[in-house]
């Protein structure tokens, strides 16, 4: 699996040199994050934080830019739209209607961890999360979580 074209454990140095450099730099928990502005993904402006281990690359979230519900919602579906073609069916997939509620799609697969999910009701934007299978299990507290496939 990857992030951003990157696979997991990828070098810091290797993704910035490759990517540019960051708007911000954290360190938080045993992992430094960067943070760029102005990413396209899918057609859709968004946020990008990246975050990194010792190891590498370990995980990375997009937060699209939308401007409007009608916007916000068809994002949504485009978005889930090409995860479910790569990725394929999953557990947990909500078809998003006009009724201002959380929505989220997940898959748990051998490489990592994929999730995307809006919440109409309260403005936040799409989200969209890929996680290794180290991160997930770090933030679980598991080392076994079940896998869509």
């Amino acid at each position: 699996m990857v992030f951003h074209n990157f696979p997991w454990g990828t070098s810091i140095q290797e993704f910035t040199a490759k990517v540019g450099k960051p708007g911000l730099k954290e360190e938080y928990n045993g992992l430094t994050s960067l943070v760029y502005e102005n990413i396209q993904i899918s057609g859709y402006p968004v946020f990008m934080l990246v975050y990194f281990s010792r190891n590498g690359l370990e995980g990375g979230t997009y937060y699209f830019h939308t401007f409007s519900l009608d916007e916000l919602m068809k994002c949504y579906t485009d978005v889930q739209k090409e995860l479910l073609a790569k990725y394929g069916p999953t557990q947990l997939c909500d078809g998003i209607i006009r009724e201002m509620r959380p929505y989220e799609t997940s898959w748990h697969l051998k490489g990592g961890y994929v999730y995307l999910k809006v919440n109409t009701r309260h403005n936040e934007p799409v989200t969209l999360w890929y996680s290794s299978p180290a991160l997930t299990s770090q933030l679980t507290g598991s080392s076994g979580i079940a896998r869509d496939r």
